[in-house]
């Protein structure tokens, strides 16, 4: 790597630090040498992609960024639960109220069916049931 790009790629990584903090706090640790060790040949586009544009773009907060998630990965069904669960749960500690992650997943109703709603709110209260916050109601 060329100086100008280390420089460059290090202000991307830096971004990215920023924004896993807003997506959730414990994220702030992110070993992005771990990346370097899991895939070598990652492209530089991907990387560029992944802690430069995509999730650095003005516009959109941590905050609706992961309930835009929600709505897509409730579209999916079950096919993304882990990643549905692990989403609400950056979701919340992005500032995201419990009603508000319900809302779009009911709203995703209309797009991804009744059976791919009815999981994805089963998991949502799930995870708002293993969360620490106090002083919210826990149904929907």
């Amino acid at each position: 790597m060329n100086d100008a790009f280390q420089k460059l790629f290090q202000q991307m990584l830096e971004q990215g630090q920023e924004m896993a903090r807003a997506f959730n706090p414990a994220l702030e640790k992110v070993d992005t040498k771990a990346f370097e060790k899991l895939i070598p040949t990652m492209p530089q586009d991907m990387l560029e992609m992944w802690f430069g544009k995509t999730f650095n773009r003005d516009g959109l907060d941590a905050r609706t960024r992961l309930l835009v998630t929600i709505a897509a990965m409730t579209v999916q069904g079950a096919h993304a639960e882990p990643q549905l669960r692990m989403t609400i749960r950056h979701a919340l500690e992005a500032g995201a109220t419990r009603r508000e992650i319900a809302e779009v997943i009911y709203q995703m109703g209309m797009f991804g069916g009744i059976p791919a709603m009815q999981k994805a709110l089963e998991l949502a209260q799930s995870v708002f049931q293993d969360s620490d916050k106090g002083g919210e109601d826990d149904t929907l």
